[in-house]
Formats: structure tokens, C-alpha cells, sequence
């Protein structure tokens, strides 16, 4: 093992030195007091920040940060020893990545690699890695041999929908190899000096302060949560140098295994450091070592069909086809039937196929008829919003929207390899079995292209099914029903955070509706979802239930023992990291404000979203802040303890314009007020405290007439 011991140490050392050497340079040149930070971030440098509790701010911050890394590496002939040297070859690479960005230099700007990872993207990739829909992350590093080899490899885990990061030459044989690469594709090229390894590790480390509440300074909680939590590993290509190994020891210790394409022999570590010789076996055996099982859908279409492609995005130079519903009718219908009105797997074709001559503009409506002995009405509209999923998860078609609002782009390419109407049927009715076949049991597909077979079936079909799910919904409350629902969905990353989902509250995420989690819970009985009685009201203007607070304490193992439904300010409910907004107090205008994950911008408060954010996730309750979906905005129940939406007084203008429908409507319910929304502050009014209350005092927003938030 000695051989292995001085390779590291050779590298730790070496990183080490640079890195003194940097941060000197970096002082003389710019002075002490110059800022040092990654951009986007409320981490400082979020590896010494997470082992230390030290937040590096300026430059005169990291000499004391090069004396704690020199005391990991003692040059000890001890494997445990050498990867604590590890450890300091990843607080010197992060070290000399932020000194990349000192003085405002964008020094990614012309890279292929994108650098450091922000914040809101980490927290983006929260609600798929929790459903699995991502299972996996592998950091793939070097320079191949042989350039296919590679490309192979990272095609496998694109296929299985693993988020893959690229270090080094790599890239460029990815690349080249006809790889689509970027945050949509789950591919992500970081840079080509090893050092930028360093922005995948913070994005493992971020994971256990924004989701697992691992306080900074923590080092062994820091530890366990990586080795895990993150289902993360390391694929090297070619020859290793002394500081891709001592690179290859911090992730060892972090709890990520690492495959070598070359023979280590008796310097192997099982289950930690293993040559994979033989390239076809890579991606199996680094799957097996961090136990991920992936459930590959093998489909009968022309294309691939894996949830990496879910965020890919056909521009019209690229699109052979399109359907939008601006342009010609559309929608998309699924229909609960009897189970002798359904042929299963039939698949039919009304009308002309997609038009070999581009750019094609369809009509299309799509009818998808279910069966089942415990298949529900209410079940209809969240097998209809899969179908938005399900045609991003094949390669070359994009999808937004739903119901009769849609547009479906085909790519070039994608009609080439000989995607047909055919397949969007095949994927249609092979996912509905696949993922509700403990509710369906017979599926038929009718896929319509006459533009006036589909308008009279727009008109006659979906949209009396529309509207009569709509009053439904817009029936249901909180009153109306007799049971709520737990989602512990996202424990596995935030073990202390249960959601409490109900009709006019739904999960954080924005994914999940109650009857999101009422299907779930008929799907998987044991899942996620559990239901909640609503019995022992305690207090109805909190939302305050003896039962909800003892299944809440159940879920959460003792972590969380009161919860209100309706307070911001007493016992809020958790969040775990993955929230779409964020609400938090402003107390001078006795209101609050609420940030999308989307806005970069300073808010009222003085903080960013990232900033308020490392204040309200990992499972933890924070009065006066609380992360919440987008569509809870508008609902009655919005911090209804505290007056409700009367008190959203500032909000970023593009979350402004997009809930501002609803957002009307209800305070015209509520307190008859016009054109609510009006009446709130933006960044492009005011973003200063001072001015936004000039703004509120103009407009004579009802927070004003409020009793104290506080």
C-alpha cells in the first residue's frame, strides 16, 4: 500500500504548495480585504465552510485555510491518514478555484466547462434526485485511451438518467463522440484543469447543508451524510499523475469509489478503489459499489427514452415538427371507461401522420382511454400530466404545457432515425402500465390529426371533462375532506422533513397536490404518501391538529413534534431544500415577501433566495421564513394565521406576472380588492426596504392596516 500512500501524499503536497503560493500571489496583487467568493452561492467556499464553520469572505481568510490544510497531510504510512491528505488536496483545489474568480473575472466565460455550480441549480436537482428520476452521479475524469470507450460509457449513464459530470480532456471526446452535453441533457462539462473536480464535490457537500441540516463545522455529520446520502462515484481515464490520485482519496473519503481504467494491482482498495480494465464493465460496476438499481424502460419507439432528455429544447432551426396550440386545436385527454369499453394496448391513428416535408404543423388531439377495478376519476388528470414527462423523455421531442394548451416540437434528427405519431402512442401506453398498473389494468390510445375531428372532440370531449374537474377542485378545501396526506418523499436527503399536503396546500416542491398523494398512496400503499385524519383540532386559525402533529412526529422519527398548517410565524411546517419560493418577513412593512429559486437578485431583506434559503431547508422550522410551492401563493390558506396574501408585499416580477391570475382572484374573494397584485412591489419599483414601503404607503397596500407581524 505504501506506493498508493506516497502517491497521495506526492499530490496533497504538491496541491499544497500551489496553493499557498496562489493565495501569496493572490494578496500581494490585490490586497487583503479583497473579496474571494464562488458566484450564487450563501455557502462562502462551501468546503472549508462545511468541515470548518469558517465563511472565507476575503482574501486574507485563506492563509489560516492553507495552515488547516497542511495539518491534514501528516505523511503517515496509514491509508486513513492519506485520505484526510485527500481532504486537503480538495480544500487546495477549491482554494485555487475562488482565486479564479477574484475581482470579478468570469474565468469560465470562454470554457467549455460551466465552473462552479450555483446554488439554485443544486436545489433544482433536489425533487429528481429523490424520485430517482436521476439515480445516480458520476464524475468522469482524464483522457481515454480510446475516445469511444468514454463516450460509450457516459452514453450508458445518460441512459439511465444519471447526472454526469466531465473533468479534463474528456470533454472533448464526449463531445466529439455526439454527446449532448448541458444541465438539460445531464451531461455537464466542468473544465479542463483538475482542480475543477472541486465544483462536483461542492455540489455533494451543498446537498448535506441545504438538505440534510449538517451543521457547519460538522466534519464526521459532513462525512456520513456523503457516504450515504450522495450516490455519487468516480470514473478516471488514462494515466494517473500524483494529484489526480490524492484527488481520487478525497472522494474516497467523502464516500465515493473510484474506477480506474488502469491495473492498480495489490494498490486496490475493494469496495473503494478498483481498476476496471475492461471499458463495457465500467458503468456496471461503478453502479454496484454505490448499490444504485436503475429500472431501464426499454420501449419500441425510434429514439432513446430516458429522463435526461427531459429538459432537452428544440429551437425551429432544429424542429421537423410542431404542434402548438396557438396555431392549430390540440389537447391531451385521459378518460376513465369501463373495463369492456377498452381494447388494451390499442393503438390508433385518426388522420395523416407526421409530414415528411418541415416544418410540419399538426392538429393533434390525444385520447387516452383507461380500465380498472381501482381506477378513480380523480386519478384522471395525474396519469394526464405524466404525459408532459413522459414525451421529454424521449430524445428529440419537446413538450410544454398540458390539457388543450400544449406545443410538441419534433427535432430533424429525431424524425430522421423514424419517430412516427406511432411511438408517441407506444410510449403513451407502455408508461401507463408501467407506472399505474396497480390502478390500470386496460389502456387504449387514439392520437387525432384532422384539425376538425379534433376540435369537435375538444369541444364535446375534454373540455366538459376540463371544466367538470375544475369545479371539483375548485370545491375541494381544506374543510371538505376528511383526511390530509404525509410526502416523506424527500427524506432521503432530508431525513427531519415531512410535508403536510392538503387540497389547498400542496407540497413544497409544487409537485405533489392532494390528489397527487391520494393516487400515490393507492399506488404504492407502503410509499411516501400516508394518509393523516383529520381528528383533534387544537386551534382552526393556525391549522393546528392533535393528529397531524403525532403522524408528523411519527414520520419524522421525533425530529419535528408540532406543526401548523397556516402560521408562518408559529411551528411552520418544514422544508427540505427543493422548495420553488420562499416566503420570509419584512417586518417594517408588516408584510412578507416571497422569492422564486429562479431570481438572482437581492430581495428587501437584504438577502438573496440562496441566502434566505440556507435559513429554511434541511428539515428545520423557521419562524418567519418558509419554503413553499408556486401555486400555494394564491390559496386561501396562505399564511392565513397571519392575514393571509394581504401580507405578500414584495415579490420578484416574473413570479408576480405568472401567479397573478389566480393570485387577483383570491383577493377579490377574499377582501374585494382589484387587481391585487397591483398593489405589490417589485425589483423593477424598489428592492431597498425604504422605497418599497414608499411604494406600499402610494398603492395603501392592507398590510399597512394590519395588526404587527411581529
Amino acid at each position: 500500500m505504501s506506493a498508493l500512500t506516497d502517491l497521495i501524499y506526492a499530490g496533497s503536497n504538491a496541491v499544497a504548495g500551489l496553493t499557498e503560493s496562489a493565495v501569496n500571489d493572490a494578496i500581494a496583487k490585490y490586497g487583503g480585504d479583497t473579496k474571494v467568493a464562488f458566484p450564487d452561492t450563501a455557502y462562502f467556499l462551501p468546503t472549508i465552510y462545511a468541515a470548518t464553520g469558517v465563511k472565507v469572505t476575503k482574501l486574507s481568510d485563506l492563509p489560516a485555510c492553507v495552515g488547516v490544510l497542511k495539518s491534514l497531510i501528516s505523511n503517515k504510512e496509514n491509508l486513513g491518514e492519506a485520505l484526510n491528505a485527500g481532504l486537503a488536496t480538495a480544500v487546495g483545489a477549491e482554494i485555487l478555484e475562488a482565486l479564479k474568480f477574484v475581482g470579478g473575472a468570469s474565468p469560465y466565460e470562454n470554457e467549455t466547462g460551466i465552473g462552479f455550480v450555483p446554488d439554485p441549480i443544486i436545489r433544482s436537482l433536489g425533487v429528481p434526485l429523490v424520485t430517482g428520476d436521476i439515480p445516480g452521479v458520476a464524475v468522469v475524469i482524464g483522457k481515454a485511451e480510446n475516445a469511444a470507450d468514454v463516450v460509450a460509457t457516459v452514453k450508458d449513464y445518460q441512459s439511465k438518467g444519471l447526472l454526469t459530470f466531465l473533468v479534463g480532456d474528456v470533454i472533448e471526446q464526449v463531445l466529439g463522440g455526439g454527446v449532448k452535453a448541458g444541465l438539460e441533457f445531464r451531461v455537464i462539462p466542468l473544465g479542463h484543469d483538475v482542480t475543477a473536480v472541486i465544483h462536483v464535490v461542492t455540489v455533494a457537500i451543498r446537498a448535506a447543508l441545504i438538505f440534510g441540516n449538517v451543521q457547519p463545522g460538522d466534519l464526521a455529520g459532513l462525512l456520513k451524510y456523503t457516504k450515504e446520502r450522495v450516490p455519487a462515484f468516480v470514473n478516471t481515464y488514462g494515466p494517473l499523475n500524483e494529484v489526480v490520485v490524492s484527488a481520487g482519496a478525497g472522494a474516497i473519503a467523502l464516500g465515493f469509489p473510484v474506477i480506474v481504467d488502469i491495473d492498480l494491482g495489490e494498490n486496490q482498495v475493494p469496495g473503494a478503489l478498483e481498476s476496471v480494465t475492461d471499458h463495457n464493465e465500467t458503468a456496471k460496476r461503478s453502479l454496484e459499489l454505490r448499490n444504485i438499481k436503475v429500472k431501464v424502460k426499454e420501449l419500441p419507439i425510434h429514439v432513446a427514452f430516458a429522463s435526461a432528455f427531459e429538459g432537452e429544447i428544440i429551437r425551429r432551426p432544429d424542429m421537423h415538427a410542431e404542434v402548438s396550440s396557438d396555431k392549430k386545436p390540440a389537447f391531451e385527454l385521459v378518460v376513465m371507461r369501463g373495463l369492456d369499453e377498452v381494447e388494451d394496448y390499442k393503438i390508433t391513428i385518426v388522420g395523416e401522420d407526421i409530414a415528411a416535408e418541415a416544418p410540419a404543423e399538426l392538429a393533434l388531439g390525444i385520447v387516452v382511454e383507461v380500465a380498472g377495478t381501482k381506477m378513480q376519476a380523480d386519478f384522471e388528470p395525474v396519469i394526464e400530466r405524466k404525459i408532459h414527462h413522459w414525451f421529454n423523455y424521449m430524445e428529440g421531442v419537446m413538450h410544454t404545457g398540458q390539457r388543450n394548451l400544449i406545443r410538441v416540437r419534433v427535432s430533424k434528427e429525431a424524425y430522421e432515425k423514424g419517430l412516427r405519431l406511432k411511438d408517441f402512442g407506444e410510449v403513451i401506453y407502455h408508461m401507463v402500465m408501467d407506472e399505474f398498473s396497480s390502478v390500470v389494468d386496460k389502456c387504449q390510445v387514439t392520437l387525432i390529426t384532422e384539425p376538425g375531428k379534433v376540435s369537435e372532440l375538444l369541444n364535446s370531449l375534454a373540455m366538459p371533462r376540463y371544466d367538470a374537474r375544475d369545479e371539483r377542485l375548485s370545491s375541494m378545501t381544506d374543510e371538505s375532506v376528511d383526511k390530509f396526506y404525509t410526502c416523506v418523499l424527500c427524506q432521503s436527503f432530508a431525513p427531519s422533513h415531512c410535508c403536510v399536503v392538503t387540497p389547498e396546500r400542496l407540497g413544497l416542491c409544487g409537485a405533489v397536490s392532494w390528489l397527487d398523494a391520494k393516487a400515490t398512496k393507492e399506488l404504492t400503499p407502503a410509499g411516501p404518501c400516508q394518509p393523516i385524519e383529520k381528528e383533534g383540532l387544537i386551534d382552526e386559525r393556525l391549522g393546528l391538529y392533535e393528529n397531524v402533529n403525532k403522524i408528523v412526529a411519527d414520520a419524522t422519527h421525533g425530529a419535528v413534534e408540532k406543526v401548523t398548517l397556516y402560521s408562518i410565524m408559529q411551528d411552520p411546517m418544514t422544508s427540505c431544500g427543493c422548495f420553488e419560493c420562499i416566503c420570509g418577513i419584512l417586518p417594517e412593512a408588516n408584510g412578507v415577501v416571497v422569492v422564486n429559486r429562479e431570481y438572482k437578485g437581492l430581495t428587501p431583506t437584504g438577502m438573496t433566495f440562496g441566502e434566505l434559503a440556507s435559513m429554511t431547508g434541511g428539515g428545520v422550522q423557521t419562524p418567519g421564513f418558509m419554503g413553499h410551492g408556486r401555486h400555494f401563493i394564491s390559496s386561501k390558506k396562505f399564511i392565513k394565521a397571519e392575514g393571509g396574501i394581504a401580507r405578500i408585499v414584495w415579490m420578484p416580477k416574473e413570479l408576480k406576472d405568472d401567479v397573478a391570475n389566480r393570485l387577483n382572484k383570491t383577493a377579490k374573494e377574499l377582501y374585494g380588492i382589484d387587481n391585487f397584485t397591483d398593489m405589490i412591489c417589485d425589483e423593477t419599483i424598489a428592492v431597498e426596504s425604504d422605497a418599497v414601503l414608499d411604494f406600499l404607503q402610494e398603492k395603501k397596500h392592507p398590510a399597512l392596516g394590519l395588526d404587527p407581524i411581529m
